[in-house]
């Protein structure tokens, strides 16, 4: 998969949608966006409208993603067809995608969809790269909360215990949403895995809006639990 920004220039439909892209452009979205990593100033809300509006289509998501901007990417992710990428045009994808909105949604919207997800997740999860390796931790906490059939939730909690309190940001939010809903889901492992967020402390000082659950995994596994248990 090309990812050159002049591969997609003379495409009149792409030159079309970018230049729509560009008119949603909004200074103050920028500033929000750029506090988080992103390098955009479309406003979200708008740019799935226009994906609504083109439907899928995976050539032109493709030709979208190769600009290499931002704000195209995210529309390319949002019509292209997961089924239709091989595990290596994910991988590349995934590598290359360092806006934080763009590696979310790549995940999220594509690779869980996708056939690879398992490859993919053995793949990724002892990455060198600590980026890639927070995809494989995504993936993990998609099978615990999904299929877990298989999966070692105690060689899970080890690793946890042993490397999230050091690991980088990215992978420590990955390892510690993965304790979290092991806490959550699986009665039998629910103390030990408070018990590993109490010992290591990560995220017990984040900042938590208003009405929002704390990340901090025991403050949040607790809270998930007492609502299911009200429902």
């Amino acid at each position: 998969m090309t990812t050159t920004k002049d591969s997609a220039a003379g495409t009149p439909m792409v030159r079309e949608l970018m230049d729509e892209l560009a008119a949603l452009e909004d200074h103050r979205s920028r500033a929000v966006n750029e506090r988080h990593g992103d390098d955009h100033g479309v406003n979200l809300t708008k740019l799935r409208a226009v994906a609504k509006r083109v439907k899928t289509n995976h050539g032109l998501g493709v030709e979208l993603w190769g600009t290499g901007d931002t704000a195209a990417r995210l529309l390319a992710l949002l019509i292209v067809r997961p089924k239709e990428f091989t595990a290596e045009q994910l991988d590349a994808m995934l590598r290359e995608s360092r806006a934080p909105k763009v590696f979310d949604w790549l995940v999220n919207y594509v690779v869980k969809k996708s056939q690879h997800a398992e490859q993919l997740r053995e793949q990724w999860t002892g990455d060198a790269d600590p980026v890639v390796a927070s995809a494989g931790w995504a993936l993990i906490t998609e099978r615990v909360k999904k299929k877990p059939e298989g999966m070692d939730l105690d060689g899970l909690l080890d690793t946890i215990e042993v490397q999230m309190k050091e690991a980088p940001d990215r992978l420590q939010w990955g390892m510690n949403n993965c304790l979290a809903e092991i806490g959550i889901r699986f009665p039998e492992h629910r103390d030990r895995a408070i018990g590993i967020g109490e010992r290591l402390e990560v995220l017990k000082d984040y900042p938590t809006p208003p009405n929002c659950t704390s990340p901090y995994a025991p403050i949040w596994i607790r809270e998930i639990v007492r609502r299911n248990e009200e429902e």
